[in-house]
């Protein structure tokens, strides 16, 4: 007996110590049903890698979704592009950033490595992705940073790619496969920037194959609402083309479809409250179900365009096990962190906190 009470002890105070050596999370994030899953919208973090100072929060916000991925079962990353502020470009404006584009890149590259082998994260290139500064033309370094091979949660989701503007297979236009017991089947579609009209067409004729015509399809682009407003994007003032803007997205792919349910998209965004970075809106397709669209942007954030690049901010869609419900919460694990500041981690007004209902 005496030397069970000593073993019982000895294991007491083994526990103490392991459980005193582990980080107190001052503002640990939980989910709604214990049987959902989760989504986490990344949006454009080009405000984030363009400055040195700022690349650490985009390290906070990938590391607290590493930290995350089985605590709030995170089936993927969806981030809206953008990743650098200059795609290939080595004179430095001191007034919009201190990195020339290689260092962004490797920022970028250096933030998203905190995910590999655990989640897959998808993205939507951005104009700031293509060209020499902003879409000039079709020259992109993703490929070269983001190769296929990079992420091995990759491998097995991923169902099809198009060429980019290049010729080269890469994830610019790529669909992966999801499955939860609830929801049943999802599809993630992901285009390059302004997607052309083969884009569009290979992407039609995916989604209408007998094997993922009954998917649930979330659309990903970068271009495609206004902030605040939600109106479609009508006319593209970039150089690279052909394109498609929102709008003729819409007409061309997304309303003709029976089974897009949603749309993630970032790009638009202006100083301001909360609403000039944000946009929503719901629409019916021609098969008569909602379409929910949904544009989420940070990266002027946390003191304007040239702020700390988005405080952290996030979104949490939870996707909950009635398989039609998904609640949107915006985070900041930079509030978060520390019970000083968790108070201001949750944005709680009706633009970014809400639920989505897919019939």
């Amino acid at each position: 007996m005496i030397m069970n009470r000593k073993l019982l002890l000895l294991g007491a105070a083994l526990l103490a110590a392991l459980t005193a050596g582990a980080q107190d999370r001052a503002d640990r994030q939980e989910l709604t049903d214990p049987d959902s899953f989760t989504m986490i919208v990344l949006g454009d973090p080009q405000g984030y890698t363009k400055y040195d100072i700022n690349q650490p929060l985009f390290d906070l916000c990938t590391a607290w979704i590493a930290d995350n991925v089985e605590h709030l079962n995170i089936k993927a990353v969806l981030c809206t592009g953008d990743l650098v502020e200059q795609n290939e470009n080595i004179v430095i404006n001191r007034k919009m950033l201190n990195q020339t584009s290689r260092e962004m890149w490797e920022a970028a590259s250096h933030a998203l490595a905190r995910l590999d082998g655990k989640v897959p994260y998808i993205v939507s290139p951005g104009n700031h992705d293509y060209g020499y500064r902003k879409a000039e033309n079709a020259r992109t370094h993703y490929p070269d940073y983001f190769p296929f091979e990079r992420n091995s949660t990759w491998r097995d989701i991923s169902v099809d790619t198009f060429p980019n503007r290049n010729g080269a297979i890469s994830l610019e236009n790529a669909a992966f496969a999801f499955n939860d017991p609830a929801w049943g089947d999802l599809l993630v579609v992901t285009t390059e920037f302004v997607p052309r009209d083969e884009v569009l067409d290979w992407a039609a004729k995916l989604i209408d194959k007998p094997e993922y015509r009954n998917h649930k399809v979330i659309f990903m682009t970068h271009a495609f609402l206004h902030e605040r407003s939600a109106k479609r994007i009508e006319k593209n003032s970039y150089k690279l083309t052909p394109g498609n803007t929102g709008a003729e997205i819409w007409q061309k792919l997304i309303e003709p479809a029976s089974n897009i349910r949603l749309v993630v998209c970032g790009h638009t965004g202006r100083p301001g409250d909360y609403e000039d970075a944000v946009a929503y809106r719901v629409d019916k397709n021609r098969a008569g179900r909602d379409v929910h669209q949904m544009m989420f942007n940070v990266q002027i954030l946390g003191g304007g365009w040239e702020g700390n690049g988005g405080d952290g901010w996030l979104r949490i869609l939870e996707f909950l096990p009635d398989g039609r419900t998904i609640k949107v919460r915006t985070y900041s694990p930079l509030f978060g962190i520390s019970s000083l500041t968790k108070h201001l981690a949750h944005r709680t007004g009706a633009c970014d906190q809400f639920d989505m209902v897919i019939e």
